[in-house]
């Protein structure tokens, strides 16, 4: 026998059981704290991993209790949140989709698993790819944004980069996918809440994502706490089960969500805990995070045939399968042994820069105010976040030090003289103190310009941290107005981990900049975009409302019967505010001016099993070099399913000298055209397709070319 089937033979049902249960460690400052219960379990081999431990010394002391201790000498593993980054924080994942660079997000992925690796960690509860279109919920900071296309590359490349080529290299850590599925269409945006999706949806919109992630590796899935048609998703056997397991082929570990399986009892699918042990465990869920509901669950779903001892080995097998991989069989200390890597901190420091300014969106510059000359006598820096070091972190940064990013001021003042810049808050984040109001008021009467920074707290976006109204929090509307009044030049910088609703401050603003939260080099990338040393790299991953009342709000909408038209009164449309975003999908201003010209799509026909060749010339008309990003589109006018006036098929980036023009090239293979059928199975059907290529998904523009598609029976 294997060594897994050896140890299986050899388990106790406790042992078992132990190991698909997951228990957390506190942390202290001095390092992680376990409690009796935990210690005595570990020893007992009735627990199988933890969370929420990191630091080699730790990692090394916890892990020996198990291989030293316990009877079979199981070696735990060790989880964690590395959403954007461990010890050096990346910008929010929803930042670093506005770079739409998948290279970017493996190296940043990649960084973040050699630190966490370093720290003693074999998984990361990462990457996060529910799509979302709704800004109020809090979690639309953690993902991709609104495009199932970005998902799938964005899964792809954060399995590659958090997991490498082989899991048991000591400087990757194993990905798990989550939230498995729909999560982001949470009704009304509120966490935890259930979803209403249709079939259609569901499959073109929120599994792509996961399947791309499957296709690419991923050692383990968590499944979300919501339920969608009543049915969580913790105990849904036919999306994991069937198509997950099933369709897709997932072979990894299924490990729950924090408190998950006892919560089946209250959405009310379960009456007790021995029930909602057996339900999660049916569904093929491996591992119980800190429900202890398959410890105290289990044994009496046994007894009362609940489920069966077959699908409790195929658990254990699984996770042991994941441990072997992990190589933690043949050295459970291998990351445990402390490095130093001063080379290393340096350039994963770097790369946190390259990020932040690749994902600061330039949302408007009307009057050109940007980027700021260099040689300005008196630049005001005001505004609560202008020097607010921790929460430049963002949500889920949880070893990221409070002290360690670097603020806007300080990095202006890292560029600029230090007797050119005047700073004062004016105002706390939530608009309880404005003892500083005048004060900050007067640095801007006498400044040239004015850097306003404005936003959210960290711990305004993420988990459990949905917003009704996502706009200013506080009294900062009102000090923005003010500032606004004085008629000094006014660039605002704003932080968030979602789209804010600010028509008002987009109207009144010389410029306009979306920095998310941008990571632990913050200061110095948006001082660079601020001067023009960088050229603003980001492009929305998300349509940006004008209104909540416009939620949710996407660029992949069908038309439906009655398309807006302003001549006719009775069709789809708003009494009071137009149906487009204040800014579209793609949208991000550039410090060049470009423009798109002499698009050519062929051949003019083609087979489902050939290739369409899409080619643009990207011009930089301006007198600055600028970084260029083009996003190719299709749509499909008639289908035996009606479809989304635009589908994102492509996107290219290019850095364009002044005056300089590029050829940006696509081949796009006719079977990347097939959708879902009313059956839900995918098919090409003949017809027209339309190719449409823009800087965004703004419909006015579009370059648009038209090609046949020859199903068999119409070739030849």
């Amino acid at each position: 026998m294997n060594r897994i089937d050896t140890l299986l033979a050899a388990m106790t049902l406790e042992e078992k059981i132990g190991q698909l249960t997951m228990a957390t460690a506190g942390y202290a400052i001095t390092g992680p704290v376990l409690g009796g219960d935990v210690t005595d379990g570990i020893k007992a081999g009735t627990i199988g991993s933890l969370l929420n431990v990191w630091g080699a010394e730790a990692s090394r002391t916890i892990q020996a209790l198990a291989v030293e201790n316990s009877r079979l000498k199981v070696p735990l593993f060790f989880g964690f949140d590395v959403v954007h980054g461990h010890r050096t924080v990346f910008p929010i994942p929803l930042a670093e989709a506005a770079a739409f660079d998948p290279v970017l997000w493996e190296e940043t992925a990649r960084a973040s698993a050699e630190e966490a690796a370093a720290d003693g960690l074999h998984m990361t509860f990462a990457p996060m790819i529910d799509i979302a279109r709704d800004p109020r919920w809090g979690r639309i900071a953690e993902g991709p944004g609104e495009d199932p296309w970005v998902g799938a590359r964005m899964a792809e490349a954060k399995v590659r980069g958090f997991q490498g080529a082989d899991l048991a290299d000591t400087t990757r850590v194993c990905a798990t996918a989550k939230h498995f599925c729909g999560y982001g269409a949470a009704i009304a945006g509120r966490d935890y809440a259930s979803a209403e999706i249709s079939l259609q949806t569901l499959h073109e919109v929120y599994l792509p994502p996961f399947a791309a992630a499957v296709k690419a590796g991923v050692g383990a899935v968590m499944p979300a706490f919501h339920d969608i048609g009543g049915v969580p998703l913790t105990a849904h056997i036919p999306l994991l089960r069937d198509w997950l397991r099933g369709e897709v082929g997932f072979e990894g570990v299924l490990v729950s969500d924090y408190n998950a399986i006892a919560e089946l009892i209250k959405h009310g699918v379960a009456g007790t805990l021995a029930e909602a042990a057996a339900l999660a465990l049916n569904a093929g869920v491996d591992i119980d995070m800190m429900a202890t509901a398959y410890s105290r669950g289990l044994p009496e779903a046994l007894e009362r045939g609940l489920t069966d001892m077959a699908h409790i080995d195929a658990s254990v097998r699984r996770v042991l399968g994941l441990k072997e991989r992990l190589g933690l069989f043949d050295d459970p200390y291998a990351r445990c042994a402390p490095r130093v890597d001063a080379e290393g901190d340096r350039a994963r420091r770097l790369l946190a820069r390259k990020a932040a300014s690749r994902s600061v969106v330039l949302l408007s510059n009307p009057a050109k105010i940007l980027p700021l000359p260099s040689r300005l006598h008196r630049l005001a820096v005001v505004g609560p976040l202008a020097d607010s070091r921790a929460d430049m972190r963002g949500p889920w940064s949880a070893a990221g030090l409070p002290d360690d990013p670097v603020s806007v001021v300080e990095g202006l003042r890292d560029l600029l003289p230090a007797d050119s810049i005047a700073f004062a808050p004016g105002i706390d984040l939530m608009g309880k103190d404005l003892s500083g109001e005048e004060a900050a008021l007067d640095l801007c009467r006498a400044a040239e310009a004015v850097v306003l920074c404005l936003g959210e707290a960290a711990t305004m976006s993420g988990e459990a941290n949905c917003r009704a109204d996502p706009g200013l929090p506080g009294q900062q509307r009102a000090f923005a107005e003010k500032v606004f009044d004085l008629g000094v030049p006014v660039i605002v910088v704003l932080f968030s981990g979602r789209p804010l609703i600010l028509p008002w401050l987009i109207e009144r603003a010389d410029a306009v900049l979306a920095a998310w939260f941008p990571g632990c080099e913050a200061g110095p990338a948006i001082a660079e975009v601020l001067l023009g040393l960088s050229d603003p790299g980001g492009r929305l991953p998300v349509s940006w409302p004008r209104h909540v009342g416009q939620v949710p709000l996407f660029f992949g909408a069908r038309s439906g019967g009655r398309p807006e038209n302003p001549e006719d009164h009775y069709t789809s449309k708003y009494m009071d505010m137009p149906n487009t975003p204040q800014f579209p999908f793609g949208h991000g201003l550039s410090y060049g001016d470009f423009a798109l010209e002499a698009l050519t799509v062929g051949p003019d026909e083609v087979s489902a099993d050939g290739v369409i060749e899409v080619t643009v010339s990207l011009i930089n008309k301006g007198g600055r070099p600028g970084l260029g990003c083009v996003f190719l589109f299709i749509h499909d006018p008639v289908a035996s399913v009606a479809r989304p006036l635009l589908e994102l098929k492509g996107v290219l980036r290019a850095e364009v000298e002044a005056g300089g023009r590029c050829e940006l090239r696509w081949s796009l293979p006719v079977a990347d055209l097939a959708f879902l059928g009313a059956d839900l199975t995918p098919r090409i059907e003949a017809g027209v397709i339309e190719i449409a290529v823009g800087r965004s998904a703004d419909p006015e523009g579009l370059l648009r070319r038209s090609v046949r598609i020859l199903t068999p029976r119409h070739q030849g």
